[in-house]
């Protein structure tokens, strides 16, 4: 039996950051982020000597092991590992199946749309697939969370692994406790097309460590400072505009809150911004762009644009002289799904 897996990749529109303790905790988080038609994939079978094969194929880093010598130490094939050890644990009694992983994704490591957390929830959505384990869409994302940021301790928040798992337009709330609220939006045909017309996603073809900026946005919050304390309180604030005007169709008032979004994003911590970055924002704003922002922790990655359609070709042929790439893609109603191949 042949089992494969793909989970969607998320643009976050507004509200990223407050997704992450200490803030949630405190104050409580509210991200507005929706999937696209770009995605995490996993093939899962047996195997065919006994041991297990790791693969991530996009990147040709693979692993033959015993399958009771697996330990999640850092690397390429962390995640991978990660989730196999918490299945063998939770699920399978300890016993450790010989299986063959394999992993791609269409956007790199580092790019802003989530690609990590959702190759997690892919894969876990894989192995409940082929173990027939009865996990919803909140019980994946809440697995998922856990492998990722408490056994593995990789820095982040929550609202990757919820948008993979469920899908769609959604409203998230994060709440203490890893309390998570998901409210899907019901967004009429006429907005989403208006909107994805409306959007221009622009690679810069540099990726980053969202673990620093992360790193940073916490111990700000940890030390109370002040001015990135208050950028965390609007940035929540923006989410709940962003999700009004969204549904109102009000495309002006949501490019005005994604402008007043990013402006409180870059004042949460310093390394959200940078040269390149201001000079791409510089450059759209020329072009007809009405708002930007970073998808993603900051720092590069990828850029998101709002623009009237009928500027859209204008404004990515002035992107793609700097170098980097227009990315077309389409939003995406449906979460994470597993199928078998007899």
């Amino acid at each position: 039996m042949i089992v494969r897996a793909r989970a969607p990749l998320r643009l976050g529109l507004a509200g990223g950051g407050t997704d992450v303790p200490p803030y949630c905790d405190q104050y409580g988080g509210y991200v507005m982020n929706v999937t696209i038609d770009k995605y995490a994939y996993v093939t899962l079978d047996p195997s065919p000597d006994g041991l297990l094969h790791l693969h991530a194929v996009d990147t040709d880093v693979s692993a033959v092991l015993s399958p009771d010598q697996v330990s999640p130490e850092p690397g390429p094939l962390q995640l991978l590992k990660g989730v196999y050890l918490r299945i063998v644990a939770q699920f399978l009694g300890g016993r450790a199946p010989a299986l063959r992983v394999r992993t791609h994704s269409d956007a790199p490591p580092g790019s802003g749309l989530g690609s990590s957390s959702t190759m997690v929830v892919a894969l876990v959505t894989a192995f409940a697939e082929y173990f027939s384990l009865a996990l919803g869409e909140y019980e994946i994302a809440q697995l998922a969370y856990d492998i990722e940021r408490k056994d593995l301790d990789l820095a982040g928040g929550r609202q990757d692994q919820y948008a993979a798992a469920f899908g769609g337009f959604n409203f998230m709330e994060f709440y203490a406790g890893d309390h998570v609220v998901v409210n899907p939006l019901r967004v009429k045909e006429w907005i989403w097309a208006e909107l994805e017309s409306s959007l221009v996603l622009y690679f810069t073809g540099v990726s980053r460590e969202s673990a620093k900026i992360i790193d940073e946005q916490s111990r700000n919050i940890r030390e109370n400072r002040a001015d990135s304390l208050d950028a965390m309180h609007r940035l929540k604030l923006e989410a709940s505009r962003m999700k009004e005007a969204l549904l109102r169709g009000d495309l002006v008032r949501f490019a005005e809150v994604m402008r007043a979004g990013w402006i409180a994003k870059k004042q949460s911590a310093h390394s959200i911004s940078n040269a390149l970055i201001d000079d791409l924002e510089t450059l759209a704003m020329d072009n007809g762009a009405r708002a930007t922002k970073v998808s993603g922790a900051g720092g590069g990655g990828f850029m998101m644009f709002v623009c009237d359609p009928a500027d859209r070709v204008l404004l990515s042929r002035a992107l793609a002289t700097r170098g980097g790439s227009v990315f077309d893609f389409h939003f995406n109603p449906h979460g994470a799904v597993a199928w078998r191949v007899p």
